[in-house]
Formats: C-alpha cells, structure tokens, sequence
C-alpha cells in the first residue's frame, strides 16, 4: 500500500503537479511516504516544504525529519527565539536548506525550487490561520504547488470532509488509501462506556467509570503506560441530562443551546446561529429527571480525581507518574512540550493526562490504553463541525495505543452512545459517519457544499458594534446582488444567502463587544467584489473594528 502511494505521487509529478491525499489510517506508515517522495525531490535537484499542525506538539514526527535529511533540514515553529527563526530564514534564502518542516506560517519562508509539499494530518483546524492574514493552509498550499508546477500530498487517518469532497469532484486530486498498519498490526479495539446508564444503575462516578478504572489498574499493574484525554475545546457550557443524556438543541439549526447564565432576564439557553433563546428547564423535558447540570470539566479536576483513583490500586499502579499535558503546564518556556513527553516515556508505569495536543504525532511502544474521559464535551458545542472533529479525535487519540508488539485498547466514555460520530468512531466505520453528516450538511448549507464568510464587528460599545455590524449588513446585501439572486440556507436555489447581524457566540472577548453577519456562497461564485466594494466603501466608526474571515472555522 505504501508503495502504491509513492506511485501515485511519482505519477502526479510526472503530469505536471496535482493533489494526493493518503487517506492512512493511524500507524500505516504515512511518514515514510512522505520519506520517500522527498528524496525523490532531492534527487531530482528540487526542494520541500512539509508542514505539520504544531511544531511542538509533533517532536518525534519532525526528528524523523531531521534523522533521515540532516543539516539540510530547515525547521520554523513559534517557540524559536527571534533570533533562531532569522538564522532559519537566512538558511532557507541561502539555499542550503532543502527541506523545510513547520506550521502553517513555513508556507511563506523563502524556499526556491520547491518540487513537493506535504501537509500532514491535513484534517488539523490548526490549518486555518485566525487573524490576519486569515487564510487556508491547504488552500495556499495547493496554490504553490500550481505555481511550482508540482505535488501537493495530503495525509490524515481522518480527512477533512473538504478534501473527500474535493476527491470525488476533482480530476486534478487523487486518494490513496493505507488501509493496515505498517508492522500488521491491528487498530486496537474500542469500548464505548453509557455513563448514562451507569448513573441510573447507581454508579455515580463523576470521572472514572467502573470499566476505565479496571483497564487503568490492570496495564499499570503490568507496567504499561496510559494515556487519558479530555475532548475540551472553546468555552460554551451545556446542559445535560444525566439520566438520559439529553442535550438541548435548536430545533431549526440541529445544534445544541449554549447555557447562558447572566444575560436579560436570568439563565437561558440560546442558539447563536439563528438566535433563538429559551428558559432553562426545571427538568428534563424527555425523561422528567431533575438531574440537569451544566456540563464541562477540566484536566485539573481529572487530574485530582486520577490521583485518588490510583490510590486505591496496589502496587505498582498506585505509584505511577501522573503527566499533564495542557496549555497550563505546557505554557512554561521553551521545549515544555518534549520535556513533559520525555517524563511520561521514563521507565515505569505512567498516565499521560491531556487535551487535543495529545491527540497526534505520539509513537510511544508501551501504551496500551487510551481512555477518553468524555466524548460528549467537543460533540455539544454549538458548531457545525462539532461531530466532525468528534470523529476524527477518538479515531486519533485511538490510534496511540497498541502501535507495537504490545496489545492496545481504548475506553470511550459518554452520555451520547447512540450518536453517529461515536458510533462511527467506535467501529472505525467511516461510511456510516458520512452517510449521517453529508445529508445534514447539505440539508443547512454547510461547507463542502458551500463557502463560508463571516463578517465580524467589535469594539468597547456594544450598541455602537452592533450598529456598525446592522449597517454592513445592509451594504453587503446591496453589493452580493451583484453575484446573483439570494437563495435560501441551503443555497438549493440562487448563488449566496446572508443571515442578519447578530451577537457571536463569544459575544465578549478581550473586553470587546462582538457581533457578525455570517453568509454563504455557492462553490463556484467568488465573493471578492463584492465583499470589497461593502468593506472598503463604508465610513469608520471610531472605536470600532471590521474582519472578514472567508472559509470560515471559528464561526463562534
């Protein structure tokens, strides 16, 4: 399969350029895929640029790098020092350097010659640059490789649903598939764990279900180490039944309410995608149980609850390091992220607690377990993508465990079994994922069908924001005219649609007011002027700023 890939990537070179995504699952061998196709650009007197999602976050995949290219290898990532990142530069601009490996802003060092680049775990949201410049890294990618007149190579076990759509519409894009591990291997299975019925069962464990804490004790009881991730992203709390599992959702947008517990007339629950807002009930409207409770839990707290767990387990289990890897602990200078790695892979049995950045680029041979402490924490944020990136986090969190001689498994704990993501994931069935999401996508008008802006406004008045953001509002649907008729959400009919003004999510941030117009275009309709003749056209308002963000991530 790995030869088949290579192939693929020879043959798309020799027509002139294009796009490969290996579509690998976790441990097939991806890496040396990309090894390999290099060393065909080397050869052939040309460069490369591979770009990972955070430099820090993948050390053992970038000294695979540096191991097989030496000196000539050029890395760039945000923890260099002013002055390293300039002696990279002035490497790369040299011409000495031939390969260069880092985020997403390497797309702009100054590499000649560039015959390959390479974009791993090509799924990552890391991809997608923020603020401004706000750009795409695929996209930027692909425009190089036009310009170079050569290979772009996508890798991921789960990709983006953008680039499956492209594959199939695409002539100029071309999958590959890694359906094995490298060494034969099997994926190690994965049991899904209700807490709902649990808790109704009696057990009321807030963190550790019974057959987690049993998995724990048992592989560090062996000296084997585990590995404990936190699905936490962005900052919405929801509610939660936790008898049933049920989450308020809005019933026009098909994601959940964000609990709001200040506001106009006390806690409430709102939708920030059409604005819809109700009272938080006493009780579950489902089941009738009182047990509702905002849900959200941090790694510090998991972390104090590991600590009592391990406790009660005999030795050498109750002795075993604890490594918590979170923006927190990771936040202390220079190289804390290979540091705490290199803590968690000393001999000795260990727990490697931690959020996403613990989710890729890990190879270590004696992890065995991997236990997603929630599922449902990523699954109810209030963001279309949200079951998405569920799916593709515990397919790759799932991927650290069982990479060697030693058997892996993996423990997934939720209020939500019954959910396709986690159905999907649990099974490694993408098929069945798709055949959910892609319907519900193109039913709303979401991305891959469409094209995604937002427009968004800030500043210390709220009131004045707003009114900015009204007035945008107004312009941009004088100036998308231009484009066509407007059609509904869906964009079955006309060529744009436009949704009012209205709060973010985050409606404050940074002791800013925020507001937005989020609109959608068709795929092949290029809003530039239009969005150029509303933003450039209006009067500043003092005191308040205007971004816009097309193919929109953060919509929140």
């Amino acid at each position: 399969a790995q030869n088949t890939a290579l192939a693929a990537i020879r043959r798309t070179q020799a027509n002139g350029g294009g796009t490969v995504l290996v579509d690998g699952i976790t441990g097939s061998g991806k890496t040396e895929v990309y090894l390999r196709a290099i060393e065909d650009a080397l050869e052939a007197g040309k460069t490369a640029l591979v770009l990972v999602p955070e430099i820090a976050l993948t050390p053992q995949t970038v000294a695979r790098f540096c191991g097989r290219f030496g000196d000539v290898v050029a890395v760039l990532h945000s923890e260099m020092g002013a002055g390293e990142r300039y002696d990279q530069w002035d490497f790369i601009r040299s011409g000495r350097a031939r390969v260069v490996v880092g985020a997403r802003s390497a797309l702009f060092a100054p590499l000649r010659n560039v015959g390959i680049i390479v974009i791993d775990e090509e799924h990552e949201s890391t991809y997608k640059q923020e603020n401004a410049p706000r750009y795409v890294t695929r996209d930027v990618a692909g425009w190089l490789a036009r310009e170079y007149a050569c290979t772009l190579v996508l890798g991921s076990a789960t990709p983006s649903l953008e680039s499956l759509y492209k594959v199939a519409h695409d002539p100029s894009w071309t999958r590959v598939e890694l359906a094995e591990r490298a060494n034969g291997k099997p994926l190690p299975p994965i049991t899904v764990v209700d807490r709902a019925a649990e808790f109704r069962s009696g057990a009321r464990s807030r963190m550790f279900s019974a057959p987690l804490a049993m998995a724990l004790q048992e592989e560090l009881c062996k000296d084997h180490k585990c590995i404990l991730f936190l699905n936490q992203r962005g900052f919405a709390r929801f509610l939660l039944c936790r008898d049933c599992g049920f989450v308020p959702e809005c019933e026009d947008c098909a994601t959940s309410l964000t609990l709001h517990e200040r506001g106009r007339g006390g806690p409430h629950l709102k939708c920030h995608h059409c604005g819809h807002a109700e009272p938080v009930p006493a009780r579950c409207p489902v089941c009738g149980s009182p047990y509702l409770r905002a849900f959200g839990t941090g790694t510090q707290q998991v972390e104090d609850e590991l600590h009592r767990v391990l406790e009660s387990f005999p030795a050498p289990a109750n002795t075993a390091k604890v490594v918590r890897m979170d923006r927190d602990t990771t936040a202390s200078g220079k190289g804390a992220h290979r540091k705490l790695l290199d803590e968690f892979a000393a001999p000795g049995p260990a727990v490697l607690l931690g959020t996403q950045m613990i989710a890729k680029g890990l190879d270590f041979e004696n992890v065995t377990l991997v236990g997603v402490i929630s599922a449902d924490t990523m699954l109810s944020v209030p963001d279309f993508r949200s079951a998405e990136r569920t799916f593709a986090l515990i397919e790759q969190v799932a991927g650290r465990a069982g990479r060697a001689d030693l058997p892996g498994r993996v423990i997934v704990q939720t209020y939500r079994p019954d959910e396709a993501a986690i159905r999907a994931a649990a099974t490694y069935d993408r098929r069945l994922f798709l055949d959910e999401e892609l319907p519900k996508r193109k039913l709303l008008g979401y991305p891959p069908y469409v094209r995604l802006l937002n427009i968004i406004v800030s500043g210390e008045d709220d009131e004045a924001a707003f009114r900015v953001a009204a007035d945008l509002e107004t312009r941009l649907r004088a100036a998308f005219a231009e484009l066509g008729p407007e059609g509904p959400s869906d964009l079955s009919t006309g060529a744009w649609f436009m949704a009012p003004a209205t709060p973010c999510a985050l409606s404050k941030f940074q002791g800013k007011f925020r507001h937005h117009v989020m609109a959608k275009v068709a795929l092949d309709v290029d809003p530039t002027p239009a969005l150029e003749e509303a933003i450039r056209h209006r009067k500043a308002s003092p005191g308040v700023s205007v971004s816009v963000d097309v193919d929109a991530f953060n919509l929140l």
